[in-house]
């Protein structure tokens, strides 16, 4: 079960609190109390593990360690321990104290999502010509403490959509190794399935129903793994009573949940087209031209059709590679 949106109670470590200590040496006498050490900092760190959400499931708060107190002889306390919090790439860190939003985009990227607060200092430091003796000290600062929602987007080069039943975790199996779970009825896939295809992510997002912008069925669950697929292949069942309704629910869904959604370019498939003869399957896809003119008849057992979509997905791949060599590029000469 693919855990992908939580909350839960963060709090950074308080800090330590400052030392009232002095020398007892023979002829050094004098303040010589430490400050406390700094409280831990929450950090996220980004990981490829889309499971990494699961330990939010039954834990609901984490606190990192708080910072130690001062000692004598101006012996600071030691700093607390950093919380490290492992989160999949593609999570959005809601805080839901501020209102501010910190995205996981790369593997290694690290968020500090709670501060941790400040040690408070010895009384070494208070002292002053005018008090060769003092016994201020400050307690440590608390630290940050939020409630946030991590909500997982997953990031892929491709995301399949359709309706229920439309064949996509089919053509993700044919296409790449994914296992996804595959039968003849609605809502087989109850989560998102990955797949890698060369150097492509592809994203089997499950069946969307008509009101899934509403809450409908599972609703923005499956919605929201669509905002950062760079593109869109938009699979129809040939079965379909009604090609175009079909079309326009998902489009209108889409749009519904977020207009954005619309931009992104899109290739329209016409799936399972081994169920109908030539004839019957042009009409079909004539329809659909008119509604998309990328559209295309295409079933795992035709090679031709497949290959079709493989040249698709191997143009896409060239279009990355290329972006992200200019990318390298820049970098280095800094243009």
């Amino acid at each position: 079960m693919l855990i992908d949106d939580v909350t839960a109670r963060i709090a950074a470590g308080d800090g330590g609190k400052g030392a009232v200590a002095f020398n007892r040496n023979m002829m050094a006498l004098g303040p010589v109390g430490g400050s406390g050490g700094r409280g831990g900092n929450v950090v996220a760190v980004g990981v490829s593990d889309m499971s990494a959400l699961n330990l939010f499931r039954f834990k609901k708060e984490f606190n990192a360690e708080n910072g130690r107190e001062g000692r004598g002889q101006f012996r600071d306390g030691h700093d607390g321990e950093d919380l490290i919090l492992r989160l999949p790439v593609g999570t959005v860190a809601h805080n839901l104290i501020t209102g501010e939003d910190a995205s996981i985009e790369h593997v290694g990227e690290r968020v500090i999502l709670a501060k941790g607060g400040l040690g408070g200092r010895g009384n070494f430091y208070f002292r002053s010509a005018h008090n060769t003796s003092p016994k201020n000290f400050q307690p440590g600062l608390p630290g940050e403490q939020f409630m946030f929602r991590f909500e997982l987007k997953l990031i892929a080069d491709v995301g399949f959509v359709g309706l229920p039943n439309a064949g996509k975790s089919s053509m993700l199996n044919e296409l790449t190794s994914a296992h996804s779970k595959v039968a003849n009825y609605p809502f087989t896939t109850l989560e998102p399935s990955l797949g890698v295809y060369y150097d492509l992510i592809i994203a089997d997002i499950p069946g969307i129903i008509e009101g899934s912008s509403e809450g409908k069925g599972l609703g923005v669950k499956f919605l929201r793994h669509i905002e950062r697929t760079r593109i869109l292949f938009h699979f129809i069942a040939s079965e379909s009573q009604d090609l175009e309704k079909d079309y326009k629910t998902i489009r209108y869904e889409l749009g519904a949940h977020n207009p954005e959604l619309l931009k992104k370019k899109e290739y329209l498939f016409l799936s399972k087209s081994d169920l109908f003869e030539k004839k019957e399957l042009k009409k079909k896809v004539d329809i659909l031209k008119k509604l998309n003119p990328t559209a295309f008849a295409v079933s795992i057992a035709d090679e031709a059709s497949m290959e079709k979509i493989k040249k698709i997905l191997n143009k896409i791949e060239k279009e990355k590679t290329t972006k992200a060599a200019k990318a390298v590029k820049a970098k280095k000469t800094g243009v």
